[in-house]
């Protein structure tokens, strides 16, 4: 394998970013809950890459193709936005303490399930 797949890079730098959600949403969220907004991560990430194909094929949508394509280079910039918010997001909480931020983890978490999602097809059709 010569070059990295930007999908793949996509994927790890929101996963990251989703890292620092939970960390900082728990640390500077209302009452200290490290566990539960660990398992909302993984759970909302996990349950959309899994859940959303089947979901698609009941609603007789077509596949998506991967968020980044060779062919156009400006869907990598478009792409980019997905850790960029997710790291904004990551923020909120350090500026805005002391409420719960479990629906942000969730949002941040499905955002990384897309990214996640997008790897998985562009690995398959290399």
């Amino acid at each position: 394998m010569n070059r990295l797949e930007p999908n793949l890079l996509l994927a790890l730098s929101t996963g990251l970013a989703l890292v620092l959600v939970v960390v900082t949403s728990s640390f500077y969220g209302a009452t200290p809950q490290l566990l539960r907004n660990a398992v909302l991560a993984v759970a909302c990430s996990a349950g959309f890459v899994l859940l959303n194909p089947m979901l698609q094929r009941r609603m007789k949508q077509a596949a998506r193709p991967p968020m980044i394509h060779r062919d156009s280079p400006g869907t990598a910039i478009w792409a980019g936005l997905f850790p960029l918010a997710v790291i904004f997001a990551a923020a909120v909480p350090i500026f805005w303490p002391g409420h719960d931020y479990g629906l942000l983890v969730i949002i941040a978490a499905v955002w990384t399930g897309v990214t996640v999602e997008s790897a998985i097809k562009a690995v398959r059709r290399a």
